[in-house]
């Protein structure tokens, strides 16, 4: 049993009533009704509810209440409700529900393994942590996980209730061994006996064996067992081992039935019906199935020789992170209690860690169904991208002179990722290009970009690449890939080892003429043509001279020790995207204060800064209306009466993963528009290397202002945020027609992106014709 309210024995009070604030009320279905559970569990423990757990928690409440900022982990788990959301809505067929519940728990499983691992860090080492929401970090791991908890249960939820009734009309069925006819159980014997019994291992755990190592994110049966050692007491009679599901077994053994009937028999249900096969003559006592989380949150230290040192110490951390600490324990309901005390001891966890599935352990199992070759089509794919606006023949026909003729904003996964790819395929084939720059975070698995730098190498040009081999869960495919580079002549850079390069930036020199042209490209997402198709980005092709001289410089400081004074349109990190930043928005309430218009319109993945969101709170006391587009997490709180009554958060889940950055500053009707990168978090501005430039050209900085503008009128895919840190969908009134971004980028019109504006009453709105 799971009582949140033990972390309030009058042990923890003073560390909660000593702190000012304390985590928000952050996810409507979960941690809105959290202190409510709490009451409920307590009550089913314990008849009634104690005075001092009902003041402990009144007073949590209270703190919650009164907190200007919502706390970071609880504010992505309420992400997290609105990604599973998805698998909830009746427009989407029963693969489409699948993908979205596979999608919330694997995002839960980065969650534990990064940030409480995170946690455990300060846990584990005694070090004082105080969340922005004002909690210490005993008391705030028990709100957190009491919080995952609950989210654990409406997985379940959405699974039983949502899922599995939809099965039966594409028959579709989850099965056991019981069920099966005698020609297909003498089939999975078969199977079993052949295939899986080999790759078994029993491990035993007493005093003349070791505890074993047990992989994360694996299945595995807890088994107990028992002696019959007559002189032996009750539990010296008990043995517990662990048998480890092989990985690169396939979770569902699959039998089609000649009547259509697609039966998925999961690995660990054939398992647990011949497990006495591994343990003859011995007395299975019990056996559950158990999955744990492992500590994944590590940094690098400071290395002075980068070649050996700093990729050594990375090739060492990847390891640690196979071995960290235990954060998380997906069972079984009714567990052995011997086993389960014996495991909470070893790993030193409590029940807060320990989470009870009632259906299948990991749903990212279920992509094992969605793409099974009968199914796979009745996922419809999404439109084929359009070309980008304005141009009247494919940039990739002759695209240097295509950029020439005018910077080129693309906005994928709308735009095809392909002039990209062709840019530097292109490049690297052209005599004429002398020189590739770039920064490179994430790739695809079989890189095109990779490829073409490999041919530019072996064609003989200065190939320059910032490999940034701490981009978290691709480290080991980084690493693999700048040595690939390295090893062809590329210039490689494995990182900033105190920092993590995030900006992602392309240049090529051509030479032409008597001189040399640079073209570049600017962009908000990864040079990965797999997430192109995915996540939603823009990017900026352009041979403008001073963004030309502005990337120079800014390669110069990556690679070497340059410190330029300015640029004229890059704001970067860590030298100081947060300071300007925050002059944007504090000449915006000075215009508000001084009559003038303005206004604030800012997209982002996320915003966690403090002093950001303190400004943003500054701008809407001074009348400056801020609209903000937050995918994921958001520390602000918006509509609180004298403090941010002019902000309105909303935050975009659906088909597309969003992954687009602008910042807009209305600037007295003179907007300043940004692109790039960078996120308003403190990581972003402080530990990475980060970019963000300023559109100049007409047209792309209104195709930039019709971005924003159409994410504003989402209907489809558009939850807002509520005071209380809480999220509402947005609803269709009626009479207006549906508004869902993602369809509708597919079939924009010039005039659309002409007629956008932002911040200007319709009395005064007169669309300039820009492209």
């Amino acid at each position: 049993m799971f009582l949140f309210c033990s972390c309030f024995q009058p042990s923890h009070l003073s560390e909660i009533i000593e702190m000012p604030q304390e985590p928000t009320k952050a996810v409507k279905n979960g941690i809105s009704s959290l202190f409510s559970f709490i009451r409920g569990r307590q009550s089913d423990a314990n008849g009634q509810e104690p005075d001092r757990f009902a003041r402990a928690t009144e007073r949590v409440s209270q703190t919650i209440e009164q907190s200007n900022f919502i706390s970071r982990d609880l504010s992505w788990l309420q992400f997290n409700y609105r990604v599973l959301d998805q698998a909830r809505s009746p427009q989407r067929s029963v693969f489409e529900r699948m993908k979205f519940l596979a999608i919330s728990d694997s995002n839960l499983d980065e969650f534990f393994t990064i940030r409480a691992g995170s946690l455990y860090n300060y846990l584990d080492y005694g070090k004082e942590r105080i969340d922005y929401s004002g909690l210490r970090e005993i008391p705030f791991r028990k709100a957190l996980f009491s919080a995952a908890q609950r989210f654990t249960e409406a997985q379940d939820d959405v699974f039983s209730n949502d899922i599995l009734p939809l099965f039966e009309e594409f028959k579709l069925k989850i099965g056991t061994c019981v069920e099966l006819t005698e020609t297909e159980k003498n089939d999975v014997g078969t199977y079993f006996d052949r295939t899986i019994y080999p790759m078994l291992t029993p491990m035993l755990f007493d005093y003349t064996h070791t505890f074993p190592v047990l992989l994360a994110k694996t299945l595995i049966f807890g088994v107990v067992t028992r002696l019959g050692n007559a002189a032996a007491s009750e539990e010296e009679n008990l043995k517990l081992s662990f048998v480890q599901i092989p990985a690169n077994l396939p979770r569902f053994y699959t039998i089609e039935r000649k009547s259509g009937e697609f039966v998925f028999l999961p690995i660990e249900e054939i398992i647990r019906h011949e497990l006495y096969k591994l343990y003859r003559n011995v007395e299975i006592v019990s056996l559950h199935l158990f999955r744990i989380v492992r500590n994944g949150d590590f940094s690098i230290e400071e290395s002075e020789d980068v070649e050996n040192d700093f990729l050594d110490e990375i090739k060492q951390k990847l390891k640690t992170r196979r071995l960290g600490r235990v954060v998380r324990m997906e069972i079984e309901p009714n567990a052995s209690e011997w086993m389960l005390n014996l495991l909470k001891k070893r790993w030193e966890i409590d029940d807060y860690n320990i989470f009870t599935c009632n259906h299948l352990l990991d749903f990212t199992c279920l992509w094992q169904i969605i793409k099974h070759p009968e199914f796979v089509e009745l996922i419809p794919p999404p439109p084929a991208p359009v070309p980008p606006l304005g141009l009247e023949r494919n940039p990739t026909n002759d695209i240097f002179e295509t950029i020439k003729e005018n910077d080129i904003l693309l906005h994928h996964p709308y735009n095809n990722f392909e002039p990209v790819l062709e840019l530097l395929e292109m490049a690297a084939e052209d005599p004429n290009v002398l020189s590739i720059k770039m920064t490179i975070y994430r790739l695809a698995k079989n890189s095109r970009v990779t490829e073409a730098l490999l041919k530019a190498a072996e064609n003989g040009k200065h190939v320059a690449v910032l490999f940034e081999v701490k981009a978290r869960f691709d480290e080991e495919n980084n690493i693999r890939e700048a040595q690939k580079l390295q090893k062809a002549g590329c210039f490689v850079i494995y990182g900033i080892s105190q920092y993590k390069t995030h900006t992602k930036l392309l240049q090529i020199v051509r030479a032409e003429g008597t001189g040399s042209v640079s073209y570049s490209h600017l962009a908000s997402g990864n040079y990965n043509e797999d997430t192109a198709k995915l996540y939603t980005d823009i990017g900026l092709l352009t041979c403008d001279d001073t963004y030309n001289r502005d990337i120079t410089e800014f390669f110069n400081v990556i690679t070497g020790h340059s410190l330029p004074n300015n640029y004229q349109h890059l704001i970067t990190a860590p030298r100081d995207m947060r300071k300007q930043i925050i002059k944007l928005i504090q000449q915006e309430a000075k215009n508000a204060k001084s009559g003038l218009p303005s206004g604030i319109c800012l997209k982002v993945n996320s915003l966690e800064d403090k002093a950001t969101i303190e400004e943003l709170y500054k701008a809407s006391q001074a009348g400056v209306p801020i609209k903000l587009i937050v995918r994921g997490i958001c520390c602000l709180r918006p509509g609180r009466k004298g403090l941010s009554e002019n902000i309105r958060v909303r935050s975009i889940v659906g088909d597309f993963l969003e992954h687009t950055r602008i910042l807009y500053f209305h600037n007295n009707g003179s907007p300043r528009l940004f692109g790039g990168s960078a996120d308003l978090m403190v990581r972003s501005f402080d530990r990475r290397i980060e970019s963000i430039f300023e559109f100049v050209n007409p047209k792309a900085r209104q195709q930039a202002i019709h971005i924003l503008d159409f994410n504003l009128r989402d209907n489809v895919n558009a939850y807002e945020m509520l005071e209380d840190g809480n999220y509402v969908k947005c609803e269709c009134e009626e009479g207006q027609e549906t508004f869902n971004i993602h369809q509708r980028f597919f079939t924009v019109t010039i005039e659309e992106v002409n007629e956008a504006q932002l911040f200007i009453p319709a009395s005064e709105s007169v669309a300039e014709e820009v492209l």
